[in-house]
């Protein structure tokens, strides 16, 4: 990202991130949540569900972009609506994946196979990583709390990525039932903390972590 790029500029390429990020985990999204339904993947089926909350996430930062290149006097106002949303959608993510979890633990429940989960995952490692550095960039350039707050869910991602991966890897190794409920509970975990972030931002509150 140049330094000489002028704000409008930057906030048309916000707009494009938006929509890179619209399409791409609309597609994640739909393949994670069929391929865990088929297999009984819970983490990846959770990954899926999470990919649409990105989705709701970018759709959120693609109007609020729209509406503030048309009326900068509203940029506060529009940046506390996107987070809201956003922050409400992970934590209904969270909370459902917590008891479904919870519940094939109980049961028993285990997965038939892994496999989507790690190609899905790795594919999704290499995206994400690029989409929240380009994100952060452009946040901080625009000074911009919901678009860096969009880039640390992107961050998010990219650590729902490993998580997922790294339950896929075990199981197929091991075939411990269990560890597909961990690997969603550690999604769970990441959504909480992601959708809590958003919720103090749109108070104007700093998160805990730091994050400016």
């Amino acid at each position: 990202m140049g330094n000489g790029l002028k704000q409008d500029q930057y906030w048309r390429l916000a707009a494009i991130l938006a929509v890179i990020t619209i399409v791409y985990n609309l597609a994640e999204g739909l393949i994670s949540v069929i391929m865990g339904i088929s297999d009984e993947t819970l983490s990846l089926f959770g990954f899926g569900v999470d990919s649409f909350v990105e989705v709701i996430s970018g759709v959120g930062i693609w109007r609020m972009v729209r509406r503030i290149r048309k009326n900068m006097d509203q940029k506060e106002s529009n940046e506390r609506t996107a987070l809201r949303i956003t922050g409400g959608a992970f934590l209904a993510l969270a909370a459902g994946l917590v008891i479904t979890a919870i519940y094939n633990i109980i049961a028993g429940n285990k997965p038939e196979s892994t496999f989507w989960g790690i190609v899905i995952s790795s594919i999704s490692i290499l995206t994400m990583w690029f989409l929240m550095k380009a994100k952060l960039t452009v946040g901080k350039r625009l000074k911009s709390d919901a678009i860096i707050a969009d880039g640390h869910c992107t961050r998010t991602c990219l650590y729902l990525s490993i998580v997922l991966l790294t339950a896929s890897v075990l199981y197929e190794v091991f075939k411990i039932g269990y560890i597909d409920s961990i690997g969603a509970l550690g999604i769970a975990y990441y959504s909480l903390m992601e959708g809590l972030e958003a919720i103090e931002k749109s108070k104007g509150k700093v998160c805990k972590c730091g994050c400016k």
